[in-house]
């Protein structure tokens, strides 16, 4: 369990401007709007002192107002362009909040709204890994099972060349995932980055990392949803 004395804000970065799926982060996954599995799944684990969802989209704060648990931080313009990072949004609903209810967090969690298969017990395992001293940040990963290749017109090679062919000869390799991001917010505000200079990796299932961009996602989604009941 997480200590008493830190304040840990999870933050939902919710943009709503998307070039692949329009309004991606409010679109219906199984009847409900897909920000809603991130913002239920982080109210039920009852982890977080302070959840904010950061957007610029007025839809979406209308949809995450209704969670009487859910703070709306809505962003400048200048925060929620296709090329605003992450960490300014952070930045931004932390000062939001720090204005608004004197709160300055410990730690924040990065919880993205295209992950809607996040488990409480990784928001726990994020928050455990945070109070480590040993760490001043976490990522998720999961494990890369497959083969890197450069392709360069139309000529292929491998990125390890002498990268065993069977996947049990291989030396185990890992890639990040967008599904959680845990950062001392000390951290946070010096290097403006949600990775710190110590990150702890968090292994996480491919079910957990699957992540959300396309209407193929969308699809793929709609029947891990359906089979998970």
């Amino acid at each position: 369990m997480k200590d008493k004395d830190l304040v840990i804000v999870g933050i939902i970065p919710a943009r709503g401007g998307s070039k692949g799926v329009p309004k991606k982060n409010i679109k219906k996954l199984c009847g409900k709007p897909l920000i809603c599995y991130t913002i239920e799944t982080a109210i039920k684990s009852n982890l977080i002192d302070n959840i904010v969802v950061s957007t610029d989209d007025e839809e979406t704060a209308t949809i995450a107002s209704r969670y009487n648990e859910i703070d709306v931080c809505m962003r400048p313009d200048e925060l929620s362009t296709d090329t605003s990072s992450t960490e300014s949004a952070l930045i931004h609903a932390c000062e939001f909040l720090s204005k608004n209810q004197n709160i300055e967090p410990d730690y924040v969690l990065t919880l993205e709204p295209t992950s809607p298969f996040r488990s409480i017990n990784t928001i726990q395992q994020t928050i455990n890994l945070l109070m480590d001293d040993s760490f001043d940040s976490v990522i998720a990963v999961t494990e890369f099972k497959s083969i890197l290749a450069r392709v360069n017109d139309n000529n292929f090679s491998h990125v390890f060349p002498n990268q065993p062919r069977r996947r049990q000869d291989r030396e185990g390799l890992y890639q990040e995932s967008s599904t959680i991001y845990g950062t001392s917010y000390k951290k946070l505000i010096e290097k403006n980055l949600v990775i710190g200079d110590a990150p702890a990796a968090l292994l996480i299932n491919q079910n957990e990392a699957f992540d959300i961009n396309d209407e193929f996602d969308f699809q793929i989604a709609n029947f891990m949803m359906e089979l998970k009941g």
